[in-house]
């Protein structure tokens, strides 16, 4: 039976603070235009090349538990950043940790953590407000290029596919990215609508060697209420 190790006050704070650190660390170089990538080496496959902050985190692992305990609260963080918005996890980790760190500096001069965590939230407040009244929205391709090309780590070609891509669709589109068979990357428009729902059985399948179902001028029913039985 394996036995649990206890840590209590400072010696906790520094150990988790460690783990933080060394996770915001590696994540930091990734961002500003001066920005670099991160090697990962994996147990399994090839070695990664990424400038994604979620996805250092996912593959950071320390030997000491109660640092690594530290690394992955910082990855939940980047987690649901990128569950809610879609980027920003470098951003969002290395915010986590500034955070963090300065709770820990207050808290070791006696600070009370209740007192931080009400500043904290006031501060949330005000600068959501703030962030609010200074942005702006996106008003044209080129400008939606320039932010796609940002997220792709200065990519001005992919950036412009991202916002051919959007420009085609729209704000509420449908964008599927697939790997190509070939070296060129490539916008295709399929017309019609999208439902993020597939079939319900593989019996419906019509093209076993795509595993996709193709139907020629079906019938569709749209109904708000539960069908429990078919005649």
């Amino acid at each position: 039976m394996s036995h649990k190790q206890v840590t209590f006050r400072s010696q906790a704070r520094e150990k988790i603070l460690r783990g933080t650190s060394a996770l915001a660390d590696a994540v930091r170089i990734t961002l500003g235009p001066k920005s670099k990538s991160v090697l990962i080496d994996r147990k399994w496959g090839k070695p990664l090349v990424c400038n994604d902050g979620v996805t250092i985190a996912k593959e950071f692992d320390l030997k000491d538990p109660e640092e690594n305990l530290g690394a992955q609260m910082i990855r939940q963080a980047a987690e649901r950043t990128g569950e809610a918005v879609g980027d920003g996890t470098s951003t969002a980790t290395v915010l986590a940790h500034a955070i963090f760190s300065e709770g820990v500096r207050n808290v070791t001069a006696e600070a009370s953590a209740v007192d931080l965590k009400r500043g904290l939230d006031r501060g949330l407040k005000v600068a959501v407000e703030a962030i609010r009244k200074i942005s702006r929205p996106i008003n044209n391709k080129k400008e939606t290029a320039q932010v796609a090309a940002i997220s792709a780590h200065n990519d001005a070609v992919m950036g412009d596919l991202v916002a051919d891509a959007l420009e085609k669709v729209g704000s509420e589109g449908a964008i599927t990215v697939e790997e190509a068979k070939t070296t060129e990357t490539n916008v295709e428009v399929v017309e019609g609508m999208q439902i993020d729902r597939g079939y319900l059985s593989p019996y419906f399948v019509t093209d076993t060697d795509k595993m996709a179902v193709s139907l020629d001028d079906p019938v569709i029913v749209l109904t708000d209420k539960k069908i429990s039985h078919m005649p």
